[in-house]
């Protein structure tokens, strides 16, 4: 027999409760499927960083002071260049800078899912497993899942992938999809009581074109990332840890891997693409991942899981309850959506693993000469502006302006160097 819902929603991890905790919240009744049957179940290979552009969803879920709670640390960044370091700073006018959280996703998505579980018109299957979906002419309808064996069958007006990056609601509705190889690799290790000389600051090296991070965050951990270009993939698969500890020592005011414990083992890919889905289509919709799989490089997947199940529930929830329009809501969905383009046009072209091209040298080095500049590289870092405002014509001639003064200061007599 069928089961009826108003959404289907498979993948019970970040995006995935977010959508079903905010539609039932509207009034939506919800199935939301997991296939691992642990509610403490997490993923392991993530950067924990959650962007501020992801901070308002969790603020709506209500959950950010059981995260500082549990540790989760507000983030802020510094980025070394070889102009040097980028220190964004709060405007005089501001109490601080705009913020998301380092947090580990053994700490997070547990949260994430009790409160889906917790929440009126939430049903949550833990150890389901999607293999299908349910058509009426070229519209899903729902799902089938099979959990110890059984079958099960369960339809709604809209069915969602939270699934990551390889959805299977997307596969299975056929979602149209675009992957761009990926040059770098990534390894991410655990250490705990890592000194901290930066406090809880999140530090970044662009090294061009290899890039690393340490990331603070809950539990006195610090994750340590280092994202080669593919060219040194053969030195890492000869000694990984022996060429991880290297690269991490080689970094300016690198953090002393020996002053801290190792938890758990070095992880990470060779092989992470970067995926573009069509993110509706007639009774389905992506969310998170399983829409747009970008560059782990840059730590947006967190924040555009949080703010892609927002956006979906804001433009779909009254349609998802029996009112007319819903593919006409969808289309408002893949608008929303939209904004993300143009990061991931720069996310991808950079993720060739080439040097900086000419407008990232000037933004970049104007960041690291100038606090308003340093300030509106944080608000494009961390996603609260778009490319246009980014690269505007007065932010590309105040970046011109920065460095013009920066070379003419020894000529005048006046000290060079960093603002």
């Amino acid at each position: 027999m069928s089961e009826s819902y108003d959404v289907i929603v498979n993948g019970a991890s970040i995006a995935g409760c977010t959508a079903a905790v905010l539609y039932a919240r509207r009034g939506a009744r919800v199935a939301l499927l997991e296939r691992r049957s642990d509610m403490s179940a997490y993923k392991v290979l993530c950067t924990h960083f959650i962007q501020a552009c992801g901070y308002p969803a969790l603020a709506e879920l209500g959950v950010t002071e059981e995260l500082e709670a549990a540790g989760a640390v507000p983030n802020s960044a510094r980025y070394w260049t070889r102009w040097g370091w980028i220190r964004p700073e709060r405007d005089p006018r501001q109490r601080s800078l705009p913020y998301g959280y380092n947090v580990r996703r053994q700490t997070l998505d547990p949260i994430l899912r009790r409160l889906a579980q917790d929440t009126d018109g939430v049903d949550l299957f833990l150890g389901h497993t999607v293999d299908g979906v349910l058509k009426e002419g070229d519209r899903v309808v729902g799902v089938t899942a099979t959990a110890n064996g059984e079958r099960r069958e369960l339809r709604a007006r809209l069915v969602v992938g939270a699934d990551g990056k390889d959805s299977a609601i997307g596969r299975f509705a056929g979602a149209a999809v675009k992957t761009v190889d990926n040059e770098r690799f990534s390894y991410f290790a655990h250490f705990k009581g890592l000194p901290r000389p930066a406090g809880d600051m999140t530090l970044s090296w662009f090294r061009e074109p290899d890039v690393a991070y340490a990331m603070p965050n809950d539990g006195d951990i610090t994750l340590v990332a280092c994202i080669p270009s593919k060219a040194r993939l053969p030195e890492f698969k000869a000694d990984l840890e022996g060429s991880y500890r290297a690269f991490v020592k080689s970094l300016p005011e690198a953090p002393d891997l020996d002053q801290g414990e190792l938890v758990g083992k070095i992880v990470g890919t060779v092989n992470y693409p970067l995926i573009v889905r069509e993110p509706v289509g007639p009774g389905w919709a992506l969310i998170g991942d399983a829409a747009l799989t970008s560059d782990p490089l840059w730590g947006v997947g967190c924040g555009w899981a949080l703010q892609s199940a927002q956006w979906l529930v804001a433009s779909t929830s009254t349609a998802v309850q029996g009112a007319d329009g819903l593919d006409r809501s969808l289309a408002t969905y893949r608008s929303r959506r939209s904004k993300l383009k143009g990061y991931q046009f720069l996310i991808s072209d950079y993720a060739s693993s080439r040097p900086f091209n000419h407008v990232e040298k000037l933004m970049f080095s104007a960041a690291a000469r100038d606090p308003k500049m340093a300030r509106h590289f944080h608000s494009f870092g961390s996603r609260l502006i778009g490319t246009g405002a980014f690269l505007s014509p007065p932010s590309i001639a105040k970046a011109a302006l920065v460095n013009l003064r920066h070379r003419l200061r020894p000529a005048s007599g006046l000290q060079a160097g960093g603002a």
